[in-house]
């Protein structure tokens, strides 16, 4: 039974706070095989990642996949992990952090957070976090620009999972994508333009998506559209013809069909076609991962250049970039709303009260 009693007591008077979350989709504590179980029996047992009936699933996961896969991919995340740990969270922190001081620097007073979907820290302890520290309204921001039941809906399920146990409940807001966001969009052109200015321009743009289950689109899911439209507002942006711009999913799992094109046969076909060089770049991390630096760095490369290419550019995620965060402060300010106005310095706020009653007087 839930012991609601068990909450901090209220402490009247406190000033309420504005909190905000970002959440990214998880890493294992350190590339290890005894690390990468729990992370992959946490991620994997998620019924918005495998759709299979549990039945049928669990004793696949727990019978066959958690006793082979953890050291396949523990070799994997070693080859990407660094002093500061995984990429994902080192860069997660920093985009906290940053954003943070550039909503600060705006004028805004919010406490900025981060989480993991899967792994540490949770949403749940970071929300007990923002909880403890007054904040009576929290904006969620999943750190995935296109929408997928996989992934940005799994997080609402664990902030709702989270929020039940509450009594107090806070005012709540989710940024649901923004894979049309035109300062992510921005962004993204800018960092293309940064990478050609330094390496020339190939023949072929390729934006690799993180894949689903084709059965996922066919059964409504918004992501594969989503995905298309990014990369068009890209292409876009840069001023680039449809025919230098290819779209391919990534990171396959299992035997199902997933969404197509695969990126790792494309590249190859496309070498094989006579395409001497390619950069790839991938809108659908905001930072560099596994699926980033190892999949597509170094397998893709490989595939490419073995099949007869010539040049490869990876073209990395957003990560810190000032664009990036920038656009970022835009989208969370937007979506904060007049939640702001509550959070500002209360001179400041009587100011423009005054501003507003005089030009209100004068016209």
């Amino acid at each position: 039974m839930t012991r609601f009693w068990q909450e901090p007591p209220h402490v009247h008077g406190r000033p309420s706070r504005t909190g905000v979350l970002l959440v990214n989709l998880g890493t294992p504590a350190a590339p290890t095989a005894a690390a990468l179980r729990p992370y992959l029996a946490q991620f994997l047992s998620d019924p918005r990642v495998v759709e299979i009936p549990r039945l049928i699933w669990m004793p696949i996961l727990h019978g066959i996949i958690l006793r082979t896969r953890p050291a396949k991919s523990a070799a994997k995340y070693a080859s990407v992990w660094s002093d500061e740990g995984s990429p994902l969270q080192a860069h997660t922190r920093r985009q906290a952090q940053l954003l943070g001081q550039a909503l600060a620097a705006a004028g805004h007073e919010v406490m900025v957070d981060w989480a993991m979907r899967y792994g540490q820290p949770s949403i749940r302890t970071q929300l007990d976090a923002l909880r403890a520290a007054g904040c009576t309204r929290i904006l969620v921001v999943p750190l995935y620009p296109q929408f997928a039941a996989s992934t940005t809906a799994s997080v609402m399920d664990d902030v709702a999972d989270c929020l039940k146990h509450w009594r107090n409940l806070p005012e709540l807001r989710f940024i649901r994508s923004f894979g049309d966001d035109p300062g992510y969009i921005g962004a993204l052109a800018a960092s293309v333009r940064r990478h050609w200015s330094t390496h020339g321009e190939a023949e072929k743009l390729v934006l690799s998506f993180h894949g689903t289950p084709r059965r996922s689109l066919d059964l409504g899911d918004p992501y594969h559209c989503e995905c298309h439209k990014t990369a068009r507002l890209v292409a876009q942006a840069l001023g680039l013809p449809a025919e230098r711009v290819v779209v391919s999913f990534q990171s396959r799992f299992g035997k199902a069909e997933w969404l197509q094109p695969y990126t790792h046969p494309t590249l190859e076909a496309m070498a094989r076609q006579g395409v001497r060089s390619v950069d790839v770049i991938c809108p659908g991390f905001i930072s560099d991962c596994l699926e980033t630096l190892e999949e597509i760095d170094m397998e893709c490369r490989e595939a490419f250049l073995h099949a007869g290419g010539e040049r490869f550019g990876y073209i990395p995620c957003l990560n810190e970039d000032s664009a990036w965060i920038d656009a970022l402060a835009q989208l969370s300010i937007r979506h904060m709303g007049h939640w702001l106005a509550q959070t500002s310095d209360p001179a400041e706020l009587a100011l423009q009260q005054q501003r507003a009653r005089a030009l209100g007087a004068q016209a």
